[in-house]
């Protein structure tokens, strides 16, 4: 497999790694310029030459992964017997230039409930490079989401007629936004959003009335009080208000942008 499908793989599997290339060869080098690897926590996939240059390439890709570096760095590396590394000296007589660009795992949304405002924000949602989990037990809503413009989201769609089981197979940190068409299945998916372990952030759409309903109902189903704070509601930006569906869906994309890395966000030119 080439280091593109070793890539995507490890994308699929929300595993994070760092791609490895030889961009700069001077002289006498064990491969040639433009050789790729990927180097993760436990693995290592494909070659720049092995030895104490590969080494010390992949000590260094497993420091950028334990410290959450997102910003790709270049490292220059003497191979002469004058030169010693971590793991001693490589006397090919060259030097070469790598490139460590890391590959985050993209943060996950999961949207249960694709009505007005849901289908709002997962418009917006698809633009960035996130895993974005629809679901909703009205099959028509689901037909409705497939017809959104291919972006940089990976869109998975799903209707269910219990959307609370759904929950149990998010991708670990997951963030949960609760906005279905009834308030029981609104209920339904908080009571489990609390007994399930592993999501990130979970929030629920409507009014504080309706909130302060749940949190009455989700204490006498279990839950203590500081899980059921957990939950944030309402959800978007208290300084944006407004109703119409996408007003609320750009005040709920934002809010949660806010979470996500600088690298997900983009940067302002």
């Amino acid at each position: 497999m080439t280091w593109l499908g070793d890539a995507a793989r490890l994308r699929a599997q929300r595993v994070p790694a760092v791609l490895i290339t030889q961009i700069g060869v001077r002289g006498h080098a064990p491969r040639e310029a433009g050789a790729k690897m990927i180097a993760t926590a436990d693995a290592v996939l494909g070659t720049i030459g092995g030895g104490n240059l590969e080494l010390t390439a992949v000590d260094r890709a497993r420091e950028l992964l334990a410290d959450s570096v997102t910003v790709p760095e270049t490292l220059t590396l003497r191979l002469n017997d004058k030169a010693r590394n971590r793991h001693g000296r490589q006397c090919c007589g060259g030097e070469v230039v790598l490139l460590f660009e890391p590959l985050p795992v993209v943060p996950a949304v999961a949207i249960f409930g694709v009505g007005h405002v849901g289908l709002e924000l997962a418009r917006i949602l698809s633009r960035h490079d996130v895993e974005l989990h629809l679901t909703d037990s009205r099959p028509e809503q689901i037909e409705a989401a497939r017809a959104l413009e291919p972006g940089e989201a990976t869109v998975h769609l799903r209707h269910s007629m219990l959307p609370e089981e759904v929950l149990e197979d998010l991708p670990q940190d997951c963030h949960v936004l609760i906005m279905t068409h009834d308030h029981a299945e609104d209920f339904n998916l908080c009571d489990q959003a609390l007994r399930t372990p592993g999501l990130g952030s979970v929030g629920l759409i409507g009014s504080s009335a309706k909130w302060t309903r749940f949190r009455a109902m989700l204490a006498e189903a279990g839950h203590d009080a500081a899980r059921i704070e957990t939950i944030q509601s309402p959800i978007g930006l208290s300084t944006l208000g407004g109703k119409h569906p996408a007003t609320i869906a750009v005040s709920v994309a934002a809010d949660l942008l806010a979470r996500f890395p600088s690298s997900v966000q983009g940067e302002s030119s």
